[in-house]
């Protein structure tokens, strides 16, 4: 199974650091939002990842690219740990870069990876979209969850999580009839309802597992707003004619794309490092005094 990863959008929430870094590089701690997304998919047993980039978005191939000389030099200085975690990097996954060559969409995105993904099932994570699995004992990553749930069902799946009411217009809300305690079948699915017209409170945060022929319901689906091709669409239409599942995932979901999401996020796996624990909270502490 492939990976795709949407890559190629502006990061106008980021601005003006994206002016020149892609969003997907911006750091957690010292790693790039990207990495956690990929190791998700490489913890899931996925090694192929299809990247979805633009022109000027170079960065993000080139992190996971060898770089023999910066190896050699922290090798040459002791820096023996360093060097193999340059190293893991590079050989944790094989990167296939495709280029999107104007932002059209989720849809158009993940129809781009067509001729790469061919007539294989695939998973879609979404960059900016990180679900940490690391509290739960015994819980497999978030996309592996969904493979899992598609092979014994032999259908495609989102994952999904409920959120507040009030938050329902900030996601895709699916709704339909459930066939265990925490996977239902679609029969609805919004984007981005008012409260009013929210058929749930299932939102999808960005982890997707489906069958190519979503690749025929995106290649119908029409341009809406802002002229862009709206994933939702299409999988409402493989709901309808193939089926599709929703499962409620167990993790901590961080919209890393938002400015809070994302301190949110640094805060956490900032915290859980012992090197740097003792530290943060002394910096907490200082500037909640003040």
């Amino acid at each position: 199974m492939k990976a795709v990863i949407p890559a190629a959008g502006l990061g106008t929430r980021f601005l003006p650091i994206t002016k020149s870094i892609p969003k997907e590089m911006i750091p957690i701690i010292d790693k790039p939002m990207i990495h956690y997304i990929i190791d998700e998919a490489v913890q899931s047993g996925i090694h192929d990842i299809v990247l979805i980039t633009a022109h000027g978005k170079e960065a993000i191939q080139n992190f996971f690219t060898r770089n023999h000389e910066l190896e050699d030099r922290l090798a040459g200085a002791g820096k023996e740990e360093w060097a193999k975690d340059i190293r893991r990097i590079a050989e944790s996954c094989n990167i296939i870069p495709v280029i999107q060559e104007s932002p059209a969409g989720l849809g158009h995105a993940v129809g781009c990876a067509k001729d790469v993904v061919g007539n294989e099932t695939f998973a879609v994570l979404l960059g900016d979209d990180m679900i940490d699995t690391s509290p739960y004992s015994g819980v497999a990553a978030c996309t592996k969850q969904l493979i899992d749930i598609q092979r014994s069902n032999g259908m495609s799946v989102v994952g999904v999580m409920e959120v507040p009411e009030l938050d329902v217009v900030k996601y895709g809300i699916v709704s339909g009839s459930k066939i265990s305690e925490k996977t239902f079948r679609v029969e609805q699915i919004v984007e981005k309802p008012s409260v009013k017209d929210s058929p749930g409170r299932h939102a999808i945060p960005g982890r997707y597992v489906v069958d190519p022929v979503i690749f025929k319901y995106i290649s119908e689906t029409k341009p809406g707003k802002n002229g862009e091709i709206q994933f939702t669409d299409s999988l409402l239409k493989l709901s309808l004619n193939e089926g599709l599942l929703a499962h409620e995932f167990i993790g901590d979901r961080y919209d890393t794309g938002d400015r809070i999401g994302y301190l949110d996020a640094t805060l956490t796996f900032g915290l859980r490092r012992p090197d740097l624990r003792d530290g943060l909270i002394n910096l907490m502490k200082k500037h909640l005094k003040d």
